[in-house]
């Protein structure tokens, strides 16, 4: 694949390991909230890089939970697919399945920003609306505070990732909200 990816392709390969409507759909989200934090943060260029990284962060968790993180470096790296892809999606279990620190911006913010979009679009789900459209910071921090409520969302990986950029929590779940809302309908 000589180094750079196509979404197209990309899109193709996490469907070869990936059924599952939901983390499908998971990715999709991921893609454009990071391409939204791209074009935020000046790195409008790489756009599209940050926003494969996203579609293929969770390449291998259908399949191979057990080696989360793992698995898919190796899967990625059968397929010529650019070291950078491989490193920055990795990146994103660090503490739990890799020692690879998150440490370009774009990493760090895949990190901070994958738990978050899960719990965002549950607390989002018990809203009237079903929406992030109207959503505000302080009812995802209160559900935040609920340990019961999208349990399997990862307050502690949250909390670091915000850190990691440097941000204070809700500026972090505000900015992501303000990113989700650019993809209502995912």
């Amino acid at each position: 694949m000589n180094g750079s990816m196509t979404r197209d392709q990309a899109w193709e390969l996490l469907n070869e390991y990936n059924r599952d409507g939901f983390h499908l759909r998971h990715a999709q989200i991921l893609e454009a909230v990071m391409k939204h934090f791209a074009r935020e943060l000046g790195f409008g260029e790489e756009e599209e890089f940050w926003g494969i990284v996203g579609l293929l962060h969770d390449l291998d968790f259908e399949m191979y939970p057990e080696a989360h993180c793992i698995r898919q470096q190796e899967i990625m790296r059968e397929r010529g697919v650019d070291e950078r892809v491989v490193r920055a999606a990795a990146s994103h279990g660090f503490a739990l399945t890799v020692d690879i620190e998150p440490e370009h911006t774009m990493e760090k913010v895949l990190y901070a920003v994958d738990e978050l979009t899960g719990l965002i679009g549950a607390v989002a789900l018990m809203r009237p609306s079903k929406s992030v459209q109207d959503l505000e910071v302080k009812s995802v921090r209160k559900k935040f505070k609920t340990p019961g409520f999208a349990a399997g969302c990862s307050r502690e990986v949250i909390e670091r990732g915000a850190a990691m950029l440097g941000w204070e929590l809700d500026d972090l779940i505000g900015r992501t909200i303000l990113a989700m809302r650019t993809i209502e309908g995912l």
